[in-house]
């Protein structure tokens, strides 16, 4: 079955139709490796409207056990000393960029976002509690604090207005 997906059309930003989620997870979705409070139903929600991917370096090593039992895929980046940064922009090449949110807090997420942003998709740096890099904001189209917040703009695609709109 297809999914929905999310529609949103945003005064001088354009209607958009997301289709897929692509994040990061340590540092964007968890924190100290463990998902932070509303993350969990939220990315539950938006499994039966989105195809949701999680792409990390599962830097605390608590990806599977976090994440289980969540309609998601999560891949795993090389081991130590890959260009994790180039590795999750290559992984975008199978998406339609411009329906894709992406979701990151990192340095090794300023690729990804950039592309996403630059494609006409919605890029969102995410400061979850562990920092957000600066050139991950300056990357994305807009900076939240809080991934369930951040989720909560998708669940709840009126508030993107607010924050996007020109």
């Amino acid at each position: 079955m297809k999914k929905p997906g999310i529609a949103v059309d945003i005064p001088g930003f354009g209607f958009r139709h997301f289709r897929i989620l692509v994040s990061d997870f340590t540092g964007t979705l968890s924190f100290n490796g463990h998902l932070t409070a509303g993350v969990r139903p939220a990315l539950a929600a938006l499994g039966k409207q989105l195809d949701v991917y999680v792409i990390t370096a599962d830097t605390f090593g608590t990806v599977r056990r976090a994440l289980s039992r969540l309609p998601l895929e999560i891949h795993h980046l090389s081991g130590p000393g890959g260009r994790h940064d180039r590795e999750k922009r290559a992984f975008l090449r199978r998406f339609d960029l411009p329906s894709v949110a992406a979701l990151g807090n990192g340095n090794l997420d300023s690729l990804m976002l950039r592309a996403v942003s630059r494609a006409g998709g919605l890029a969102i740096a995410v400061d979850n509690g562990e920092g957000c890099a600066a050139d991950a904001i300056r990357s994305a189209n807009l900076f939240i604090s809080g991934a369930s917040n951040a989720l909560a703009l998708l669940l709840n695609p009126r508030r993107l207005k607010a924050t996007l709109r020109s």
